[in-house]
C-alpha cells in the first residue's frame, strides 16, 4: 500500500457544471525515484513518491470509470530528463482515454517534456518561462586537492572515460568536452523531435528555437522567450489560464480518493496468484556485498546495489513458478568491476527471458550488469556506454608533511598499494595497467557476446565514451527506446504472456547502513567516503555531471 504522504496528495475536484467530483487532481513534485521499497520500514523514511507509485496510480485513475478529467500540476519538479520523459510516456497513456490537461506554472525543458505526449498543456499568464536549450556542468577539483597538498593517481582505459580525472585535474579535456557535448545534442535533438512531434509545430520552426537562421523566417528564439503568451504563439502551449479556470476546487473526497488507493490491494492480491514478470532493481554505484537503501539523512551517501542482493533476486525470480519473464531496472553509474560481472553472469544465467531497462544512467558496470540480457530497453535521454576502467586514489604525501604525519613502512612495500600515503610504484602502476587490461578485455567480451558484435566493434564504441540512449540505439548497445512500461511489455512478449500479466517487484534484500565513522586522521576519512570496500578496479562512470 502506497505510504500516507502519496494518498493525501491526491485530491479530487469537478468541473463547474458537474454535480459530484469527477476529476482527479495531480501534484508532481520532486525527483521521483525509479522504486518504492519492498521494505515498509523505508517506505514510511523515504516519503517521496517513486516512478513506480506514479505509473502504478496513474493506471488505476485510467481503470476509473467516475474520472473524466485530470488536471496535473507540475511544481518543484526536480527529476532528471529520462525520469521526465517516462512520466511524461505515462501521461500520454492516460491521455489516449481520459482528459488530462498538464499545468504548468513553472515552465522548463524538463515540465514540457513531461506535457509533450499530453493534448492539453497551460500555463498561467504569470508563468515563469526558462527554455534555454541543455547545457552540462562539471567541477574539477584538481588545483584545489592541490593546494591543500593532496594528489590523485588516476589511471584509466581509455581516453574518454573521466570517471576520476575532476579529482586529478583542475580543467575539462578535449575528449570529455566532446562526448558530453555529443550527448547535450542528442537530448536537445530528442527533445526536439519529441515536442515538435506532439505539438504538431514545424520541425524547421522547431529547430529554430535554440538554432536562429536569419535567412528563414523569423521566429522566436529559445533566449527570447520569456512568458506564457510568447509559448502559445510558439505552439509549446495549448492554452494560457489559471488552474481554477480548468477545474474547480472542492474539499478533499475521501471516498473517492481511497476506491484509487484501496483498488491497489486487491491487484496485487490477485498478482500473486498469476503469472507475471518480476522486476528486479539495481540502483545506485554496485558494490560487493549485500545492497543499502536510501539513508534517510539527506547528506549521507545514496543507495547501493550490493551483487550479494540483486544476484539472489534474479536467481529467486529465475526459480519462482509464476515469475515468466524478468526485468531488470538499472539507474547505476556502475562500481566494482568485480560487483558488475558477478550480476552480469547471474543475468546470462537465467533460464528465462531478461530484459533490461535503464533508467537516468546505465553507464559503464551500469551497462555491464546488462551486457547479457535478451532485450534492452533505454530511454533517449539516458547516459549509458561508458565501456572503460579506472584505477584510482588520493595522494596524502605532501598533505602529511605540511601536518607532521609521518607514516612509517614495516614489510613489503608492494603490499600497501592502495595506501593513500604514498603514489604508485612503477612496479605497482605496472601491475595495475595489467590488471585493468584484462578486466577491460572481459568487459568487452561480455559486451560482444551478449549484442552480437565483434569485439572491434564493441573496442571502437567503447573507449570510456558515453552515449545517449538515442545513439545507443543506432550503434546496437540497445534495442529499443522506451519507458519501464516498453520493457515490461517487451517481457510479456517474450514470455508469451498476456498484455495485463501482473508486474512484481523482488524484494531489494537492503540492510541498514552502517553508522559513519569521524576522525582526525585524513587518511581514514578520505576511505570512508569509498563506496567500494577493498575493491580498486572499478566500471564507474562519474555521473556528478550536471545537466541544466
Amino acid at each position: 500500500m502506497p505510504h500516507l504522504p502519496a494518498v493525501l496528495r491526491l485530491a479530487v475536484g469537478r468541473d463547474s457544471a458537474a454535480p459530484a467530483p469527477d476529476w482527479v487532481v495531480l501534484d508532481l513534485h520532486g525527483s521521483y525515484p525509479a522504486h518504492r521499497s519492498a521494505d515498509p520500514v523505508q517506505a514510511v523514511l523515504h516519503r517521496s513518491e517513486s516512478l513506480e507509485g506514479l505509473t502504478a496510480r496513474l493506471e488505476r485513475i485510467a481503470d476509473a470509470d467516475w474520472v473524466t478529467g485530470v488536471l496535473v500540476r507540475v511544481t518543484g519538479l526536480t527529476a532528471g530528463l529520462a525520469t521526465s520523459d517516462a512520466i511524461g510516456r505515462a501521461l500520454g497513456r492516460l491521455d489516449a482515454g481520459k482528459r488530462v490537461v498538464v499545468y504548468l506554472p513553472h515552465v522548463s525543458m524538463r515540465t514540457l517534456l513531461v506535457g509533450a505526449r499530453v493534448r492539453e498543456v497551460v500555463a498561467p499568464e504569470s508563468a515563469e518561462v526558462m527554455v534555454p536549450g541543455f547545457a552540462a556542468e562539471r567541477t574539477f577539483y584538481g588545483s584545489f586537492l592541490s593546494r591543500h597538498g593532496i594528489a590523485f593517481e588516476n589511471l584509466r582505459i581509455r581516453e574518454y572515460k573521466s570517471a576520476l580525472t575532476r579529482f586529478s585535474e583542475d580543467h575539462m579535456d578535449s575528449h570529455d568536452r566532446e562526448q558530453l557535448t555529443a550527448y547535450l545534442d542528442s537530448a536537445e535533438r530528442t527533445w526536439l523531435t519529441t515536442l515538435h512531434g506532439a505539438r504538431q509545430v514545424d520541425g524547421d520552426v522547431a529547430r529554430r528555437w535554440f538554432d536562429p537562421d536569419e535567412d528563414l523566417p523569423r521566429t522566436w528564439f529559445a533566449e527570447e522567450l520569456t512568458n506564457a503568451t510568447q509559448l502559445l504563439e510558439t505552439g509549446l502551449l495549448t492554452r494560457v489560464a489559471y488552474d481554477d479556470e480548468i477545474v474547480t476546487p472542492v474539499e478533499q473526497h475521501w471516498g473517492r480518493a481511497l476506491e484509487l488507493v484501496l483498488g491497489e490491494l486487491g491487484e496485487r492480491r490477485a498478482a500473486r496468484k498469476a503469472d507475471g514478470v518480476t522486476v528486479v532493481p539495481v540502483i545506485g554505484p554496485i558494490v560487493s556485498g549485500r545492497s543499502r537503501p536510501t539513508p534517510p539523512v539527506p547528506f549521507l551517501p545514496g543507495p547501493t546495489a550490493g551483487a550479494d542482493t540483486v544476484v539472489a533476486a534474479l536467481r529467486k525470480a529465475d526459480r519462482d513458478e509464476r515469475t515468466r519473464a524478468i526485468v531488470l531496472y538499472v539507474d547505476s553509474p556502475g562500481g566494482s568491476a568485480l560487483a558488475s560481472d558477478l550480476v552480469c553472469r547471474a543475468v546470462e544465467r537465467c533460464t528465462k527471458p531478461v530484459v533490461a531497462v535503464m533508467g537516468e544512467v546505465a553507464g559503464s558496470g551500469g551497462y555491464y550488469v546488462l551486457a547479457r540480457a535478451d532485450h534492452v530497453v533505454a530511454s533517449p535521454f539516458t547516459l549509458t556506454g561508458s565501456i572503460g576502467v579506472v584505477v584510482g586514489k588520493p595522494v596524502l604525501t605532501q598533505l602529511n608533511e605540511r601536518h607532521g604525519l609521518n607514516p612509517e613502512v614495516v614489510g613489503r612495500e608492494e603490499a600497501l598499494f592502495d595506501s593513500p600515503n604514498r603514489p604508485f610504484s612503477d612496479a605497482g602502476r605496472a601491475w595495475a595497467e595489467r590488471m585493468m587490461r584484462e578486466v577491460y578485455d572481459r568487459f568487452v567480451d561480455r559486451v560482444a557476446t551478449g549484442r552480437g558484435l565483434t569485439r572491434e566493434r564493441v573496442d571502437e564504441i567503447g573507449r570510456g565514451r558515453i552515449w545517449s540512449g538515442a545513439d545507443a540505439v543506432e550503434l546496437g548497445l540497445v534495442d529499443e527506446l522506451g519507458d519501464l512500461d516498453a520493457g515490461v511489455a517487451a517481457a510479456r512478449r517474450l514470455a508469451g504472456l498476456p498484455d495485463d500479466a501482473p508486474v512484481r517487484a523482488a524484494g531489494n534484500g537492503f540492510t541498514l547502513p552502517g553508522t559513519p565513522t569521524f576522525g582526525k586522521d585524513p587518511a581514514r576519512t578520505l576511505a570512508g567516503l569509498w563506496p567500494f570496500g577493498q575493491e580498486r578496479v572499478l566500471t564507474w562512470m562519474d555521473s556528478t555531471v550536471t545537466i541544466r
